[in-house]
């Protein structure tokens, strides 16, 4: 299973993380950090405002894709960003998606906006190490974690003072995320066992998310009638990657979509 493969290799990643940067060390730098962005940006905030959001993506590759070939250089692709979406998300894993901590940080130097670090979070290293590198919220993937995982990560990210998008495919997912009570989840219409896309996921399983939660559409949003049809499901903000990484005009094919 493509999942397996994808934390296996994260587990071997970590392990040479901690052996370049102690636990000791990586917790100093998130609470230097935390003390300089106190307050400075919030990604719930970002996304709870009326209206659809968008969560912009910087995706260099995946299982299911391949290498995405971006047809902008990051800084146009940033400055386009800056003026359409409402938050950022930056993908971290290398091995699968092709991206890492020093393109996080570069995408962190060029904009305002709130980012979310996307990544298999398995470590509770990962979230000071989120934190160290300027990210306002993190991943939790409910396929990945057990119930104590799920509760005792979430946790610590809120002390860091970091968001948390809480990602579900299934009903027992929900059922099972909606017992640390975040504040922002998300359906991801791509399943992470085999990567193919269902946008009816969303639409199955906006019946189960709590009115009070901000709602997240994930994966699988390439044209207009993705769009419309994700809509009706009481979404409150879309994750779009590859659609943005594919086109010239990002900025101008965000604002079409909220004008739908």
């Amino acid at each position: 299973m493509i999942l397996d493969k994808i934390v296996a290799d994260k587990q071997i990643r970590l392990a040479e993380a901690k052996k370049l940067v102690s636990p000791e060390e990586i917790r100093k730098r998130a609470e230097q950090k935390r003390k300089e962005d106190m307050g400075a940006r919030c990604f719930y905030e970002a996304l709870k405002k009326p209206g659809i959001s968008i969560i912009g993506e910087f995706k260099n590759a995946s299982p299911s894709l391949g290498t995405i070939e971006s047809k902008l250089p990051l800084t146009k692709r940033m400055e386009e960003y800056n003026a359409s979406v409402d938050a950022v998300s930056c993908l971290t894993e290398e091995d699968h998606f092709h991206g890492g901590l020093d393109y996080f940080e570069q995408v962190r130097e060029l904009s305002p906006l709130p980012i979310i670090r996307k990544d298999f979070m398995i470590d509770e290293y990962q979230f000071y190490e989120a934190k160290a590198i300027g990210a306002d919220a993190v991943l939790l993937i409910a396929a990945i974690l057990d119930d104590a995982q799920m509760k005792d990560y979430y946790r610590l990210a809120r002390e860091l003072e970091l968001d948390v998008l809480v990602e579900t495919h299934d009903e027992a997912e929900v059922e099972r995320s909606l017992a640390v009570n975040p504040r922002i989840i998300g359906v991801n219409n791509r399943d992470l066992k085999d990567f193919t896309i269902h946008l009816d996921t969303t639409r199955r399983l906006s019946k189960y998310i709590p009115k009070d939660k901000v709602f997240v559409a994930e994966s699988g949003i390439t044209s207009d009638e993705d769009v419309r049809f994700l809509l009706q499901s009481r979404v409150d903000a879309f994750l779009i990657g590859r659609a943005f990484m594919e086109v010239k005009n990002p900025k101008e094919l965000a604002k079409h979509w909220k004008s739908l």
